[in-house]
């Protein structure tokens, strides 16, 4: 499947039918009258977050939606039937943008979310809802209201507990393959990441998401590269794992230039990603003695880093206690990691200890 993260959409609610111009001609009735009944109403345009989709891949082959017009009202005083709304599904984490990109009409974080994003107009009066006592034969009648339309752009942010940085040839697919159900693709050459992929971590009882992203390079958010535009998908992660090679020519540096791009980033970005929680990992250990990895963690937390790991993405080496450093940053077990069970405030002890119930003790 191919991934896209971005799409622009015309987007149009269906408009109210015609009210009818009717009068009663039955046999047997002295005075007939005017019944001519409403229009039904048009269609609303409904976005619904769905789970299982991570690409908005269909509106690239269909960016016109338009829901249908209301029925037109009928004589014997019957209202127009009302159009179904159009349902739009999208990705969890997908943002609906103005046309100009400057207002956030709808943010979908929960699977499930639905928003009314254009209301289908209301149907037209029909000429006997016009009758009164010095009008007895009324004509007119309203045509319903016409539907609403626009031009909206659909981004999506993946939604992910951690995210993963770096420059390219990091480590990032080998270390996300190590870790997850990921199945990056891997090379010896710079950008084998050329979209988001995100895994399932699971790790001592926990599961979480992370996610990868392209590298960075100097100058991304002027485009250099692939350039900036993917770090919106790491926005909503609760840290960052950066990623530093220590077999590069300085790691120090390397460091240095993403956490510059990550500050450009969030100077354009409102929220940005400067207050992100960071953790370093000093990545391919395997590659150099203890010595120089320690020598290195040493610069890095003097450059700026507030805790570094010395792992291995390929041979495993002090990836347990990288895992452990990130459930920190993580909220508490929930519902779904401890089904049918909810653990009281200070009684975590016992739940640990805690067995099933056995009929013979």
């Amino acid at each position: 499947m191919h991934f896209l993260d971005q799409a622009k959409i015309f987007v149009k609610s269906g408009g109210g039918g015609p009210g009818a111009v009717s009068f009663r001609r039955e046999k047997f009735i002295e005075y007939g009258g005017p019944d001519g009944g409403n229009g039904g109403k048009g269609g609303d345009i409904v976005f619904v977050a769905v789970p299982g989709l991570n690409t908005l891949i269909d509106f690239r082959y269909t960016q016109h939606f338009k829901a249908q017009r209301g029925g037109h009202g009928m004589g014997r005083n019957r209202t127009g039937a009302g159009a179904d709304d159009l349902v739009i599904e999208v990705p969890v984490g997908t943002q609906i943008l103005s046309e100009d990109k400057e207002e956030v009409l709808a943010d979908f974080t929960e699977a499930g979310q639905r928003v009314v994003l254009l209301e289908g107009g209301m149907g037209g009066r029909g000429n006997a809802s016009y009758k009164s006592a010095t009008n007895r034969a009324p004509r007119q009648h309203q045509p319903g209201i016409p539907g609403e339309e626009m031009w909206v752009w659909l981004r999506l942010k993946l939604l992910a507990d951690a995210g993963l940085v770096g420059l390219p040839n990091a480590g990032k697919s080998t270390f996300i393959n190590a870790v997850s159900n990921a199945g990056a693709k891997v090379g010896d050459y710079a950008f084998t990441t050329l979209v988001p992929k995100l895994g399932v971590v699971r790790h001592k009882g926990r599961e979480f998401v992370i996610a990868d992203i392209p590298g960075l390079i100097e100058g991304a958010a002027e485009g250099a590269g692939i350039g900036d535009r993917f770090l919106g998908h790491i926005e909503r992660c609760r840290v960052l794992i950066h990623l530093v090679d220590i077999s590069g020519d300085d790691p120090v540096e390397a460091m240095n230039i993403v956490e510059g791009e990550l500050a450009a980033y969030g100077a354009k970005e409102m929220g940005g990603l400067e207050g992100k929680p960071r953790i370093v990992a000093l990545n391919k250990v395997d590659l150099a003695d203890a010595d120089l990895a320690a020598a290195y963690s040493a610069e890095l937390v003097k450059a700026g880093a507030e805790r570094v790991f010395p792992i291995s993405g390929a041979t495993g080496a002090g990836i347990e206690a990288l895992l452990d450093a990130v459930l920190e940053y993580l909220p508490a077990r929930t519902a779904t990691e401890n089904p049918g069970h909810v653990v009281p405030e200070g009684h975590e002890h016992d739940a640990e200890d805690e067995k099933p119930w056995d009929p013979l003790g």
